[in-house]
């Protein structure tokens, strides 16, 4: 039986994308995704736990994070667990465990005025296969003749 590595995950960018350009102009876009739990203890106080994600984009997803994504924004990122490891300069070994989004559905609220600016996506714009491509149109309304 094969295994299973899927993560899902709804938070807020710690930074605005961190993105470099790799040989062949392939864009790689890193940032850290803060996810927050709040629950309640005996006592009935309220407690929030936030755990903190590494999350790397590729190509295409680089780039819309690069042009639309900033510090704060919401977001849902679904991808895989990798984790890599190298020898620092005095020879320790080092590990990083990072998700690597494969989906990204951008959650911010439109903005109160009324039309969206150029550097803003429309809400909810679901990307996923985004790959190599130039961002995909808006989502079309449905036909009113339409009979669903």
């Amino acid at each position: 039986m094969r295994g299973v590595n899927r993560v899902m995950l709804i938070g807020n960018l710690g930074r605005d994308p961190d993105v470099q350009y790799l040989e062949g102009n392939i864009a790689v876009a890193k940032f850290p995704l803060a996810t927050t739990e709040t629950f309640k203890d005996r006592a009935g106080k309220l407690i929030s736990q936030t755990e903190w994600h590494t999350v790397v984009l590729w190509r295409g997803l680089a780039e819309l994070a690069q042009k639309y994504l900033h510090k704060g924004s919401l977001v849902y990122i679904e991808g895989r667990l990798r984790t890599r490891s190298w020898e620092d300069k005095e020879g320790n070994k080092k590990f990083a465990t990072e998700v690597v989004g494969d989906n990204l559905i951008m959650l911010d609220k439109r903005s109160d005025s009324g039309g969206q600016s150029s550097h803003t996506p429309p809400h909810g714009e679901n990307v996923e296969g985004f790959g190599n491509h130039d961002v995909p149109p808006p989502m079309q309304e449905p036909s009113p003749d339409l009979p669903f």
